[in-house]
């Protein structure tokens, strides 16, 4: 009975502290009423808990390289939009809707060059941003750029339609990039695409081009639209470091 207002007394205080010390300092009264060497024992324990392990440190990530994104319709020089996609509806392009410009951004182009009795060339040209912050939990920046990439990629190589998909490495665009050249059937026609997916630091650039002759006219070549889809790319993943000076 004379151990009653001591237990009370400590079974209060434990009551009053958060649950998380309440689980470290005060689960060991199931003893003998905290007096003596057990009650020594117990403030050394709580003592140590208070003092977080290697385990609960937090964990410090590489700062994300980039903190902004270029104005997507600008990315890429006007004279190579005009060159890529001849008789372009938006000659700057046509923004794409997005709730955070900073993390996510978009522009595209398309147009129908009319050749008259020698048919049609249709253009499409599309490119997007998007940003990663560094984060304890998830990575750097630069990590969950880099695992998107993938994922990115194993999109566009399994595009329902696709015929003759081709990936390869596209050297000399940001820190790594892949090509994936195919052929996909619609509206009747064939269409060509050449499509990059390129990281630089904490951004990932994804660029779509794409034609097709119409009435007619000749299919592009692979090489061709390939070739214009990496200069693109190229003009785009230089946008990023040039919004970052």
């Amino acid at each position: 009975m004379q151990r009653t207002a001591p237990r009370l007394t400590r079974i209060l205080a434990c009551a009053a502290v958060p649950v998380m010390l309440v689980v470290a300092g005060c689960s060991s009264d199931s003893g003998d009423g905290g007096s003596g060497a057990a009650g020594s024992k117990d403030k050394g324990s709580a003592s140590a808990s208070a003092t977080p392990s290697p385990s609960q440190t937090t964990k410090t990530v590489e700062p994300a390289k980039f903190a902004k994104l270029p104005a997507a319709c600008k990315a890429v020089v006007a004279k190579t939009t005009a060159s890529l996609v001849p008789k372009a509806k938006t000659k700057n392009g046509t923004p794409a809707v997005s709730s955070d410009l900073g993390s996510r951004s978009g522009c595209s182009w398309n147009g129908l060059d009319d050749k008259g009795v020698k048919g049609s060339q249709y253009r499409w040209l599309d490119i997007s941003f998007y940003r990663y912050e560094s984060d304890a939990a998830l990575g750097s920046g630069q990590e969950r750029a880099q695992e998107n990439l993938a994922k990115e990629l194993a999109k566009i190589e399994q595009t329902p339609g696709a015929r003759k998909v081709r990936t390869a490495a596209a050297t000399g665009i940001g820190d790594e990039a892949k090509s994936v050249a195919y052929e996909l059937r619609k509206t009747n026609e064939d269409f060509v695409y050449g499509s990059i997916v390129a990281r630089t630091g904490n951004v990932l650039v994804l660029l779509s081009y794409n034609g097709a002759g119409y009435a007619g006219a000749p299919t592009p070549s692979d090489k061709t639209v390939m070739s214009g889809a990496v200069k693109a790319a190229k003009e785009a993943v230089a946008a990023v470091a040039a919004a970052n000076k």
